[in-house]
């Protein structure tokens, strides 16, 4: 992302309240990036040979930095997968030893299955002599997609869309992924056995659980077949006779946790709270008082937006902890229920980002002095084009200007289709890392 001139009083803040805000996401994107964290986590090279194998929205990234920093004269090959037009460009110099795929997210495709295919194949004839690095991001349960015995991938793609329109929350959506996975779970690792696995993983979830990070193909999973039933009932999600009866007697189960694990390291390179609080600490350089939230913020998206509203009104208006001039940051992963009338309505272009935007700016009501800007640290927010969108004093009477009702786009949860007339779409294309949802709200 381009280089910004700092800002370094509140008075600058307040002539470009925009701008700023799109300088806080640029350092908590920033923060984020695999270069910048991959080296303290690489172990020393083994006597045998390296594997890199990966999955995740930040999977050509981390494998770049993996190629840079691994010692020249030491053997380096491997495979990682990645979402479409998520591969950065490659360094001069930095020659290319990781291959780098492309698949689909969030539902999988052909693609992702034929990657995990190889990947899982490259385990085949590992030694004890041998290490393998997993580089593990968010968006590799849908990247890595090898459905268990009796699954299609037509099924995993309707299961996936359904579950994504359920409202399900990420840790119930990768129960049931693992359990309808034969890499995920945990299956990854116990297939490179008995070779060492490494895990570098850069968190995308509330909690920074490595087992919910792509549906933790490296790691053991305490959850149950059982667990995994209730979640698919819970949402009323069908599945073929024979997985159902399969799930039922527990023979989709996943690798569990035992002391065999702890030879097995995984190692956090970034995480969400990093993110947040390199923003903080920009917004304290430009003489704002700064408060973060909570990094594991989770619930649907516009109702989010509401409780944030409320806690912006109050400190505008003198009320409440928050000292004015501040930025009031959080993170998490929010979750945007489709609901029925929108199902008979144009199709809504939407994501988090954007419906925590729309639901904020309709409770905000117009509050002077109060802007905000949230945006997915992929770039993308949802399936669009845009990382997320922003909110203004203003927002709601430029769009009544234009005739536009922000309940009706709620309704139909087309945060897309309010914020593009209004140009207030945040657009940075992929960033080639992920620590999810950014929220921010510069109150002055």
């Amino acid at each position: 992302m381009k280089q910004h001139t700092p800002f370094d009083s509140p008075a600058a803040v307040q002539a470009q309240p925009q701008e700023f805000l799109r300088q806080l996401y640029a350092a908590a994107v920033h923060r984020a990036l695999p270069l910048h964290n991959t080296a303290a986590a690489l172990p020393p090279p083994p006597k045998g040979r390296t594997l890199v194998l990966g999955a995740g929205k930040a999977g050509g990234a981390m494998a770049q930095a993996v190629e840079a920093l691994w010692p020249a004269d030491k053997p380096l090959s491997g495979l990682v997968v990645t979402r479409y037009h998520h591969t950065p460009v490659r360094p001069a110099g930095v020659p290319s030893r990781i291959e780098v795929v492309e698949a689909a997210h969030p539902v999988p495709d052909a693609a992702g299955l034929a990657a995990a295919e190889r990947i899982l194949a490259l385990t085949q004839g590992l030694t004890q002599d041998d290490l393998v690095l997993c580089l593990i991001s968010g968006g590799g349960s849908a990247l890595l997609t090898l459905p268990a015995e009796g699954l299609t991938l037509q099924d995993k793609q309707r299961i996936n869309r359904d579950l994504l329109h359920s409202g399900a929350s990420i840790g119930e959506m990768n129960c049931v992924r693992k359990h309808l996975s034969r890499i995920k779970g945990g299956r990854l690792a116990a297939a490179c056995a008995p070779a060492q696995v490494v895990t570098l993983t850069i968190s995308d979830v509330p909690g920074d659980d490595p087992s919910i990070i792509a549906s933790g193909p490296t790691v053991p999973d305490a959850s149950t077949c059982a667990d995994a039933l209730a979640i698919l009932q819970r949402y009323g999600i069908a599945l073929p006779a024979a997985v159902q009866t399969a799930l039922q007697q527990g023979e989709l189960e996943t690798p569990k946790p035992s002391a065999a694990w702890d030879k097995q390291p995984v190692h956090l390179i970034a995480t969400p709270q990093q993110s947040l609080d390199a923003a903080a600490e920009l917004a304290r350089r430009a003489g704002l008082n700064a408060y973060v939230l909570s990094d594991e913020l989770e619930g649907e998206s516009r109702e989010v937006g509401k409780v944030h509203a409320a806690l912006a009104r109050a400190a505008a208006q003198g009320k409440g902890p928050f000292q004015t001039p501040c930025v009031i940051l959080s993170g998490g992963e929010t979750t945007v229920t489709i609901r029925p009338q929108a199902l008979n309505t144009p199709k809504g272009r939407g994501g988090r980002a954007g419906e925590f935007c729309l639901g904020l700016a309709v409770a905000l009501q117009a509050q002077p002095k109060v802007w905000a800007l949230a945006a997915d640290t992929d770039g993308i927010d949802g399936i669009e084009d845009n990382a997320g969108a922003r909110v203004a004093p203003d927002t709601l009477s430029r769009a009544a200007a234009q005739g536009i009702k922000p309940t009706e786009y709620l309704d139909r949860n087309d945060a897309y289709g309010f914020f593009e007339p209004l140009g207030d779409l945040v657009i940075t294309g992929p960033t080639f890392t992920n620590v999810n949802d950014f929220r921010a709200m510069l109150i002055l």
